[in-house]
C-alpha cells in the first residue's frame, strides 16, 4: 500500500515523560476521505544484547517489568544515548546490569517493535566472550537478578514460557535468520 494514501493533517505533542512522549497525529485517509487520530509513543531506540560468557553460557537477567506488574526473565538491554551506536548502548549496559564485558561485540540487525504505535528501533546486538569484571552498577529503579543458562537451552525456556518476553524471543530469532 503506498503511503501517499495517508495524509498528515497535524500533529501535536500530548504528554512528556522521561523515557517517552506521547503525540497525537490526525491523519486523512485518501481513498475514503475519512480523518481520524492516532497516539503514538515516541521513545529512543535500544538494543536488546544476547551475551555469552567465555564458557558459552548465555547471560540473562530478571527484573520487574511495571506493565505486566512480575518480574520478567529476559536479555540485557536499554535505551541508545545521544549519539551513541547500538554496540556502544550494548557494551555499557551490559556492563551496567551484569558487571560483565564482552570480549567481542557485533551488530545483528533492528526490527520494529510496534509500528502501528511506537516511532522506535529495537536494535539486536550480539556480546561473545564476557567475563565479569565488577559488580551490576544499577541505576537507582533497578534491582536486577543475573542468571546464566546454557545456551542451547533458549528453545526450550521459549517453548516452556519461562522466557516470554515478545522482543526477547524475536531477538533469538533475527540470531537465528542472520549469517555469522
Amino acid at each position: 500500500m503506498p503511503d501517499r494514501s495517508w495524509t498528515l493533517l497535524d500533529s501535536r505533542q500530548i504528554a512528556q515523560y522521561p523515557i517517552l512522549r506521547l503525540r497525537e497525529d490526525r491523519y486523512r485517509f485518501e481513498p475514503s476521505g475519512a480523518e481520524s487520530r492516532f497516539i503514538v509513543c515516541d521513545t529512543a531506540d535500544w538494543a536488546l544484547i544476547i551475551a555469552t560468557t567465555l564458557e558459552g553460557e548465555l547471560i540473562l537477567i530478571r527484573q520487574y517489568r511495571h506493565g505486566v506488574r512480575q518480574v520478567v526473565l529476559e536479555v540485557p538491554g536499554g535505551v541508545l544515548d545521544a549519539g551513541e551506536s547500538p554496540e556502544e548502548a550494548a557494551g555499557r549496559e551490559l556492563r551496567e546490569e551484569t558487571g560483565y564485558e564482552a570480549g567481542r561485540i557485533r551488530y545483528v540487525g533492528k526490527m520494529l517493535p510496534n509500528p502501528a504505535i511506537n516511532s522506535a528501533r529495537l536494535h539486536v546486538v550480539r556480546a561473545e566472550d564476557c567475563r565479569r569484571v565488577g559488580p551490576p552498577q544499577f541505576d537507582s529503579f533497578e534491582q536486577i537478578e543475573v542468571v546464566l543458562r546454557p545456551l542451547d537451552a533458549v528453545p526450550r525456556m521459549i517453548s516452556s514460557g519461562e522466557i516470554d518476553h515478545a522482543l526477547v524471543i524475536a531477538s533469538f530469532a533475527l540470531l537465528k535468520a542472520v549469517p555469522q
